[in-house]
């Protein structure tokens, strides 16, 4: 994904990354990956919980899930059920373009 940020962020959109981690670990893991992308820390499950992504798996932790939202609505998800299960950036990038023309 962080080879795609800037064209994420040119379609007006916002890359984020959720970690079940304390503070100290998600900027540990930031900091290892290189992100240029937020990523912030959810000890509590709080926001995991929220979008129904906590302990999907049984495994105590949130499963990998990318979620694309507009300010009213989610427009697409995805919950894999391992941590390379994810949307490739060209397929968030489609998605994002879908949603500039309204082809959604």
């Amino acid at each position: 994904m962080e080879l795609a940020y800037d064209e994420i962020r040119e379609l007006g959109a916002e890359l984020i990354a959720l970690s079940t981690d304390n503070v100290t670990n998600a900027q540990n893991m930031q900091q290892r990956v290189g992100a240029r992308y937020p990523v912030l820390a959810d000890p509590d499950r709080a926001v995991a919980r929220a979008y129904g992504v906590f302990d999907l798996l049984g495994d105590g932790v949130a499963a990998p899930a990318t979620i694309i939202m507009t300010a009213d609505e989610v427009i697409a998800e995805q919950v894999g059920q391992t941590i390379q299960d994810r949307p490739s950036a060209a397929a968030i990038i489609h998605t994002l373009r879908q949603l500039q023309t309204g082809e959604t």
